[in-house]
């Protein structure tokens, strides 16, 4: 029974004696050489990732946010660790984010990329589109502003970049395609923001208001959301395109808030025809061009010995707006987005069906109140 184990047992012996008898013999290893940075080869598409986040990630910030919540009959500031992301905008401290991030917040602070903690204050915002302007003091060598590209070009398929802090994971690059594009997101206030990039590059909580790139490192749009059952990425994530944020950011730099064109035009009622106009603002735009909604019609009628007054709405006369520029409407957010391309003080033509005739009347925007 102990023959079998001795022999094992000496049989290891040897073996551990021939190995230590060549290694007495053999020449030491070489140590591997480390390879020079300049002799590394990457991939076109390696390289092209590092190009993109070298030249961006500088211009990435982390918001963090404290906020006031109620807790039974308290009110307690809670901290946001890695609310969301920002960009630069500007050597003044000018930072783009989204409105969701810094919504309620009673404290900002802005981690730079040096990891330097600043405060910030909100500039502007608007929520119709979910877009923030806050600013930082900062010293100007640390702010790198973003390139920004066009959104009028892009490519389903072409390959976009997201820089963000998700999970408050600061600087994270990930990387994909651009899914589909001209998706509508609708907001809390009631609107729809059009031309929405949809790209599978993962983004997660706290990638809200990071840019997406392309190739050449340029700004396309802002990450804003994501469709997940579980609130994590799930390869569906949207971005505001630069497009819109260009038109925006000025007016929230400047005014603090965006000032959009009104038609004059309150309510209106969608058909299958177009848009039926139901009331209109006194004095406004249409009102003034002369467009038609419901009319108020009041009659008597008597009923046994008094005689009663009553009103109705007359919907026989009201106009069907057909068109907005020559572009045909049949949504009341196609008719939004066909004014709001435009700036108070501007003309748009709006095509209307009255009593049977095609009529084009000419409307003179003005500034939303």
């Amino acid at each position: 029974m102990h023959a079998p184990a001795r022999f094992l047992h000496a049989a290891l012996f040897v073996s551990l004696a021939g190995l230590g008898a060549v290694a007495c013999h053999a020449q030491p290893a070489a140590a591997p050489r480390a390879v020079p940075a300049t002799e590394r080869h990457f991939t076109p598409e390696e390289q092209t990732n590092i190009t993109v986040y070298e030249a961006v990630n500088r211009s990435v910030v982390n918001i963090n946010t404290k906020a006031t919540v109620a807790t039974g009959l308290l009110l307690i500031e809670m901290p946001s660790e890695g609310a969301g992301s920002g960009i630069v905008l500007d050597k003044q401290g000018h930072l783009l984010t989204n409105f969701h991030v810094v919504e309620g917040a009673k404290e900002i602070q802005v981690l730079l990329y040096d990891g330097s903690s600043h405060p910030a204050t909100v500039v502007g915002f608007d929520p119709a589109t979910d877009v923030a302007v806050i600013k930082v003091d900062a010293p100007a060598d640390l702010l790198q502003p973003v390139a920004f590209g066009t959104s009028n070009d892009l490519r389903v398929g072409q390959r976009v970049f997201a820089i963000g802090n998700p999970f408050g994971l600061e600087r994270t690059l990930t990387t994909g395609i651009i899914s589909s594009l001209n998706r509508s997101l609708p907001t809390r206030t009631g609107r729809t923001i059009k031309s929405i990039i949809q790209t599978d590059a993962a983004i997660n909580p706290g990638n809200s208001g990071g840019p997406l790139l392309d190739s050449n490192a340029r700004l396309i749009g802002m990450n804003t959301a994501i469709a997940s059952r579980t609130g994590q990425s799930a390869g569906v994530g949207f971005a505001i395109p630069v497009g819109t944020l260009a038109r925006i950011v000025p007016q929230l730099i400047q005014r603090g808030r965006v000032i959009r064109p009104d038609a004059g035009i309150s309510r209106v009622y969608q058909s299958d025809a177009g848009l039926v106009v139901a009331t209109l603002t006194a004095g406004g735009p249409a009102e003034r061009a002369g467009l038609r909604g419901f009319k108020i019609v009041r009659e008597r009628r008597r009923q046994g010995p008094f005689m009663m007054e009553f009103e109705r709405v007359d919907r026989a006369g009201a106009d069907l707006i057909v068109a907005v520029g020559g572009q045909g409407v049949r949504t009341a957010d196609d008719f939004l987005s066909a004014v709001e391309s435009k700036n108070p003080g501007d003309q748009v033509l709006i095509t209307v069906q009255r009593e049977g005739h095609r009529l084009d009347i000419p409307v003179v925007l003005d500034a939303e109140k």
